[in-house]
Order: structure tokens, then C-alpha cells, then sequence
């Protein structure tokens, strides 16, 4: 019923690329097809995912195989791309450096931001780890002695591995957006844990950095670094770490606040990927998929 097998015999499946559909504002994120398989996806944000958003599938992350499917593309065409955002991957960094040479390239927001909330985290984890093995050990010694065990709990009823493992959301959040179980919550959590308070705070100080609107690039480059220096004088080796990557990709960071653009839409179409997959109940014939998301977004 549809020109499917014209299309096949026409299309490489491996390198669909539409030059029409870019322009001066694009995305890159690379996306999950089918069995793991990764491809590149770049797309228009002034299509805002709608038709025409979709400017290339690549199968693969690679720069060369990337680069070799955008061969086709004029060159003035790509010259025309004047801002790129992408995520933190070094991959996609030389992508759009090696393609876009005239474009912004523009560190998402909310991959940065989700390095210092991942490290705050990971300290959440390792205590609560610890907390786990001391638990352990204190019902093996009551089980030894023959006698009940009944763990240690805070005024609001949690023990120590309970308090830690329901103060993941709280500390994703202001504490001025906590509800009353959280707060109560968040302040028997920072009296127990005094790194977990100093890490809270420096990734809030991070979270505000970002929604400052007065200030320029340049006085946001000042900051960061100042917060890096405060980030090492902590000495939390989760946040040096996420600091440290910050350091390494400041000039794309900063670059956000020039007109404030993020992957929000490269988000968006993989979302929709995924809910479309998820609709066919996966993918038997990869081909045939493509040929329906060029249908629906090319």
C-alpha cells in the first residue's frame, strides 16, 4: 500500500539525511533504535518536532561515519547552521566542530546540571551503603546473642538506611520547595550528615548560577570558577570530579547563556522515538521503521 519498497532499494537506512530540513538553529543527541543499536539523530529546532524536524539519522556516534553521511549536504547549508546544542559527549563535540564550522556549539543545561545532582547522589549512595553493612552487622551480633533486633529510628520514624534511601527527590530540589515531610525529612538528613548539607548546598549554588538572567557570559565565567574553587576546597570527590568536567567544558557552558538554548527538542524527538517504539511494540523491521519516521518527521 505505501512506496516502501521503492524507498528501500533507493535509501541507505544507514544514512538518512534530508539538507532541506536544516538550519540555522539545530540539536544533535544520539538516540537508541533497536537491540542497543545507537544513532545519531540532528534536528531542526525551529520545527519545534514537528515535520520537516528531522535533518538526519546516522547509524552510529562516530565523527567519521558522521561526517561521511553529511557529505552530501551542501556546504553552504551547513555553513548556515549558526548554533548547535549537544550534550556533554566528546563525540558530539567534534560532530558539530568538524561539520558546523561556523556554529555555536552550546553545552545542555540540563546535562550539566544533572553532573552535580548525580554527584550529590553518589554521596547518598555511599553513605547509605555504609549504613547498610552497619546494619548488617548489628543484626548479625543480635542474632548471635540470641536476642530481637530493633534498629535505631529518627523522630520521624525512619531508620539511618530508610532516611537515606527517601532523601533522593528532596535533594534534587530547593528546600523552599519541600514539602513538610521532606523538610522534616531534610533536616534530621543534615544534622546526621553534615557532607551531605555542604554538597546540597554548593549544587544549589550551581542550580542558581543558571538562573541568574541579569548577568553576561562573562560575569557567569566568573562564577563558575569561583564555585569550582569552592567545590575543591570541599574536597568531595564526587563534586570535584563533576567540577572538573565543568572546567574542561566551560566555553561551551557559557555559550547557554548567550540566548539561552538547550537540547530540550533532541530530548523531545527521542522521547517521541521511544513512545512510537513502544506503540509498535519494538522494532521487528528497522528499515520499515525509519521509512515511518521519515513519513512522520522528515
Amino acid at each position: 500500500m505505501s512506496d516502501f519498497r521503492d524507498w528501500e532499494q533507493e535509501r541507505n537506512v544507514e544514512a538518512l539525511v534530508y539538507p532541506e530540513n536544516f538550519g540555522p538553529r539545530m540539536s544533535i543527541d544520539d538516540v537508541a533504535m533497536h537491540d542497543g543499536e545507537a544513532y545519531t539523530a540532528i534536528t531542526n529546532k525551529d520545527a519545534k518536532g514537528k515535520k520537516g524536524c528531522l535533518a538526519a539519522m546516522i547509524k552510529g556516534t562516530k565523527n567519521e561515519v558522521v561526517s561521511r553521511a553529511l557529505n552530501p549536504v551542501p556546504f553552504e547549508i551547513k555553513m548556515g547552521v549558526t548554533e548547535i546544542t549537544a550534550d556533554l559527549a566528546n563525540n558530539m563535540d567534534w560532530i558539530c566542530r568538524t561539520n558546523f564550522i561556523c556554529a555555536t556549539v552550546v553545552a545542555d543545561r540540563f546535562h550539566v546540571q544533572a553532573l552535580v545532582h548525580e554527584a550529590v547522589q553518589e554521596l547518598r549512595i555511599l553513605e547509605r551503603r555504609k549504613a547498610i553493612d552497619e546494619d548488617n552487622q548489628l543484626e548479625k551480633a543480635a542474632r548471635e546473642q540470641r536476642r530481637h533486633y530493633d534498629p535505631f529510628r529518627y523522630e520521624n520514624g525512619d531508620t539511618k538506611k530508610q532516611l537515606l534511601a527517601r532523601s533522593r527527590y528532596l535533594l534534587f530540589k530547593p528546600q523552599e520547595k519541600w514539602t513538610e515531610s521532606q523538610s522534616e525529612r531534610g533536616e534530621i538528613l543534615f544534622r546526621e550528615f553534615p557532607k551531605l548539607k555542604l554538597a546540597f548546598d554548593l549544587s544549589m549554588d550551581f542550580r542558581g548560577i543558571y538562573e541568574n538572567k541579569r548577568l553576561s557570559k562573562w560575569e557567569i565565567t566568573e562564577l563558575i570558577k569561583a564555585w569550582a574553587l569552592n567545590v575543591k576546597a570541599s574536597k568531595l570527590p564526587t563534586l570535584v570530579s563533576a567540577s572538573q568536567t565543568i572546567m574542561n567544558n566551560l566555553g561551551k557552558i557559557v555559550n547557554y547563556f548567550e540566548h539561552r538554548s538547550t537540547n530540550a527538542g533532541a530530548e523531545s524527538f527521542n522521547a517521541k522515538l521511544k513512545g512510537f517504539r513502544a506503540l509498535l511494540r519494538g522494532v521487528r523491521d528497522p528499515a520499515f521503521f525509519l521509512y515511518r519516521v521519515e513519513k512522520l518527521f522528515a
